[in-house]
């Protein structure tokens, strides 16, 4: 077993390793940043509250099935009328969850949006007018 990073390497040095300083800074999206100035702020908003939407969906799945097999007392217990309320307590968590930054899918959900109504309002050309609609 290698006892060092080199050492994985045969004892050769690889070309490059990151710094430090690239694996902590965020990169800079230049396309979702060019498809942002072609799409109009309301279709941005839109965007944001249907991709926010799509992850609660989404998380309120994954937190159904978490507490799918929970038996035993109190809120998640075993009773007739639990289903229904965990049904509902577990869509208040998944929006909630979602509103405050979620797991991340509704990052990725927003800029697929943008860059597909970006690229729409291009091959639009100018025939469509009034094609701010989300």
């Amino acid at each position: 077993m290698a006892s060092s990073f080199i050492d994985a390497y045969g004892g050769r040095r690889p070309l490059s390793l990151p710094s430090a300083a690239a694996l902590t800074t965020p990169r800079t999206d230049l396309d979702l940043a060019e498809a942002l100035t072609k799409v109009s702020p309301k279709a941005q908003a839109k965007a944001k509250a249907t991709a926010t939407d799509f992850e609660a969906m989404f998380l309120n799945s994954m937190f159904s099935q978490m507490t799918n097999g929970v038996k035993g007392e109190g809120p998640f217990g075993d009773t007739p009328g639990t289903g229904v309320w965990r049904s509902m307590l577990t869509e208040q968590y998944s929006k909630n969850f979602a509103k405050a930054g979620g797991v991340g899918i509704s990052n990725d959900v927003f800029r697929t949006l943008i860059l597909q109504q970006a690229k729409s309002s291009n091959s639009g050309g100018n025939s469509g007018a009034g094609n701010d609609k989300a």
